[in-house]
């Protein structure tokens, strides 16, 4: 019997990591191609900037975030804006906000690392439930 505590304490430590998010760093593509996010530790979250377009806006490379429904944000530029912010590792996920240019709305968010190696990206609105939508971005070359 002396033996049982340390083998489970054991054991829960090895399973531990089964439960934790895979990491969520690194530069990602969006579905649609648009654009690069890059992904990396924010103090003590991680946030996503727009770092790079594959596509050029219609304004160009100093598209202004002109949707914004803050007023005084309007004038910044879209390009190396933040528009992940404050996600928290919860369970095998993470959890923050995601901002859309494209309607100046952020969104609760859910990040997750799919087997594949890519990650699902999805924004949340709550209604009476959750309703959750979503696209999957792959890693940038």
């Amino acid at each position: 019997m002396k033996f049982a505590l340390p083998l489970t304490a054991t054991a829960l430590a090895m399973a531990a990591p089964a439960f934790a998010a895979a990491p969520i760093a690194g530069k990602w593509v969006t579905e649609d191609g648009d654009a690069v996010v890059t992904i990396a530790k924010c103090g003590s979250t991680y946030c996503g900037r727009i770092s790079e377009f594959l596509v050029i806006p219609p304004e160009g490379k100093n598209q202004r975030d002109i949707n914004n429904r803050n007023k005084s944000l309007r004038s910044r530029k879209i390009l190396g804006m933040p528009v992940l912010t404050n996600f928290r590792e919860d369970g095998d996920q993470w959890r923050g906000k995601i901002y859309d240019p494209r309607n100046g709305k952020t969104y609760t968010s859910i990040l997750q690392r799919q087997s594949n190696g890519r990650l699902k990206v999805e924004g949340c609105v709550k209604v009476v439930v959750n309703i959750c939508d979503g696209q999957t971005w792959k890693p940038a070359r």
